[in-house]
């Protein structure tokens, strides 16, 4: 039997969860998409509080993953630790806050979620990714297994699917907000793509205004970054795998635009 996962980029800001709020279920519904996983570290611009976590919930999530802004927001320390369905990044330090893999039931088989972050031009010292990529697949059972890799370098991110090629069903990459047109099925059955892109307002830098990104590159004192307004778009992979094999079938992006 085969199936489609859902993979949609960075929600940014509230212009991002408007967006996902008035578009995500309706995509599922006509793509016939079984599971759905959400990056939503940049919601509240920088970080994830409660109340975005189930907004992006109710809008058809299944699971949501964050990235180098996780701790961006004070209030969602104690949520994560309630909240199975939120993944941090596996890689921080094993004293932090909630959990960065998780398996969950669906209709069709238990699906193993992990959420990864790199380590090229990162702010901090996470442990090595392709370890604790290796740790945590000795520890799971099911065959359907997806990787959320949430990562500066491109290369970082290939590499990962070059070492994780035939070992997880799907990985992506998340983090830049910009869509790469290279998504499709490695060798040995493992859909990937380098980057989701992002779900905010589509006339950005990134998802925010585009005077403040330029009066920084200009060399201006630095300011709070605000969410660009406008039409929106929502961005990301559907990935139709084989639920019995764990392989990836196919593997395509999309970008909705011109979304209110």
């Amino acid at each position: 039997m085969t199936v489609n996962i859902l993979a949609v980029g960075d929600i940014c800001g509230a212009p991002g969860l408007k967006v996902l709020s008035r578009s995500l279920r309706p995509f599922i519904e006509e793509n016939e998409i079984a599971f759905t996983v959400v990056n939503g570290e940049n919601a509240a611009n920088t970080g994830l509080t409660p109340e975005n976590a189930e907004t992006i919930f109710r809008a058809g999530a299944d699971v949501i993953t964050l990235g180098n802004h996780t701790w961006g927001r004070r209030e969602i320390l104690d949520y994560l630790d309630k909240s199975p369905s939120i993944l941090r990044p596996a890689n921080f330090a094993p004293q932090t806050p909630g959990r960065g893999w998780g398996v969950f039931e669906t209709a069709f088989g238990d699906v193993c979620v992990i959420n990864l972050i790199g380590r090229c031009n990162m702010p901090f010292g996470p442990e090595n990714p392709f370890f604790e990529a290796d740790r945590i697949l000795k520890k799971v059972s099911t065959p359907l297994i997806l990787l959320d890799f949430h990562a500066e370098a491109t290369s970082e991110k290939l590499a990962m699917a070059y070492y994780l090629d035939g070992r997880v069903t799907a990985l992506w990459g998340t983090h830049t907000h910009v869509q790469t047109s290279d998504a499709g099925v490695f060798p040995r059955g493992t859909g990937y793509i380098t980057d989701l892109g992002m779900t905010g307002a589509a006339r950005s830098v990134i998802g925010i205004r585009p005077d403040q990104s330029v009066s920084m590159y200009l060399g201006n004192p630095p300011q709070r970054f605000e969410a660009a307004d406008g039409p929106g778009k929502m961005e990301g992979a559907v990935f139709t795998i084989d639920t019995e094999t764990g392989r990836c079938v196919s593997a395509r992006a999309f970008r909705l635009e011109g979304l209110s």
